[in-house]
């Protein structure tokens, strides 16, 4: 196996400028960047805070776009909000429903660019699974969404966005006026930073939107309903539980440097070693609050029974309280791996569970509609690759 697989550079949001007249977005602005909007356009500073309150539970408590339905605001501040400001979220260009109830929507955001976002209704929950970038900076070679280069990180508008426009087409806004709670029944009840992109690649537009999403006057998720996960941009890591405080998934998929090297590249900038370290020393890291290792099944790759108990020894070596996610891999037009036996899979777990630690299998979802973990990417950029040309890209060889 070659490990040749590129490291792509990080990358900085691309600024947007407004076109000429063009009103300002509100949505994904953190209570003092409101505040500052307000006051430059013409909202006195004495009131500024309590307007911020306002205008603040109106969008993101009850999701309200319209400024004239803001009724506990004059008439006539209403009016000037509406010539200034806008409340926008991304469009929806086109949604699909799964056998199995999931639901993936296409969403087009400004330049024209595309990302899709996943709805996974569950018994016990409803989990939103959203995007960070356009596309992805890491090229991991089992992914499809690696396979289509990196645009641009999204805006905390876009990312927040995606979360107010699954409720809309839940119809999960509360009423006006009227309060829901960390207890109360949702449809929506988790967010994971799991579709297309590495969040912390695009760490402070996903802070402020996971801001908005914890605000206990807004949309009231609980820190423990948000779950990102990343490929290991190690500098980053203990940030996220700092600034963000949320629960923590590793892309792992593999027990040697070698092999993690292709499969995941970044591995190659901050190796097993570096990576487990850090999750070692993850502030919020406890019994309570397990991190989760994904660990996507790939046959004859990073299945074998001495895989399984090599990954057991990293997480006892570093006494890491954790939870390892079996995938099977989610198979794509032109993939370059196959899944694991079934057989394969369970004996996997087996060994993982024996050693005292929690396998769930995670069950496919959304594979009809391409909406399985991994399988994400953009109808308008995606590329018809040869199977060829995408083992040349990840640098894997079958020859």
């Amino acid at each position: 196996m070659s490990t040749s697989a590129p490291i792509t550079q990080d990358v900085m949001t691309i600024p947007r400028k407004l076109p000429e007249g063009g009103k300002i977005n509100l949505v994904g602005l953190t209570r003092d960047q409101l505040r500052e909007v307000l006051i430059a356009n013409g909202t006195k500073e004495k009131q500024a805070k309590m307007r911020v309150g306002q205008i603040w539970q109106w969008i993101y408590q009850w999701g309200v776009r319209d400024f004239h339905e803001m009724t506990n605001l004059s008439k006539a501040y209403r009016a000037e909000l509406d010539e200034i400001f806008e409340i926008a979220i991304p469009e929806v260009i086109t949604k699909q429903v799964s056998e199995d109830g999931t639901r993936k929507y296409l969403v087009r955001i400004a330049g024209g660019h595309e990302v899709e976002v996943v709805y996974i209704p569950e018994e016990d929950r409803g989990t939103l699974c959203i995007s960070s970038q356009v596309g992805c900076t890491l090229t991991c070679s089992f992914c499809h969404t690696g396979t289509q280069k990196l645009v641009r990180n999204l805006t905390s508008a876009e990312i927040i966005g995606q979360v107010m426009m699954a409720r809309d087409d839940l119809n999960e806004w509360p009423t006006p006026g009227t309060r829901t709670t960390e207890d109360s029944p949702r449809l929506l009840s988790n967010i994971v930073l799991m579709g297309m992109g590495e969040p912390l690649y695009n760490f402070d537009n996903v802070r402020d939107a996971m801001k908005i999403a914890l605000d206990p006057e807004g949309i009231q998720l609980s820190r423990r309903r948000i779950t990102l996960s990343t490929s290991g941009v190690v500098p980053e890591i203990a940030r996220t539980a700092q600034e963000i405080g949320c629960l923590l998934a590793i892309s792992f998929h593999a027990t040697t440097d070698d092999v993690r090297d292709t499969l995941v590249p970044i591995n190659k900038r901050w190796n097993i070693e570096a990576l487990l370290q850090s999750l070692a020393d993850y502030p919020k890291v406890s019994n309570s609050e397990r991190i989760t290792f994904e660990y996507v099944m790939l046959q004859g790759v990073n299945d074998s029974k001495e895989d399984a108990h090599r990954l057991v020894d990293h997480i006892k070596r570093f006494n890491i309280p954790a939870k390892i996610n079996l995938i099977p891999f989610n198979e794509w037009p032109g993939a370059p791996y196959k899944r694991s036996s079934n057989n394969r899979i369970h004996a996997f777990a087996d060994i993982i569970h024996a050693a005292g630690y929690s396998s769930p299998i995670r069950k496919p979802r959304g594979e009809d509609i391409m909406a399985a973990c991994g399988q994400l990417k953009s109808a308008t950029e995606r590329a018809r690759k040869s199977r060829k040309q995408i083992e040349a890209e990840a640098g894997v060889s079958n020859g």
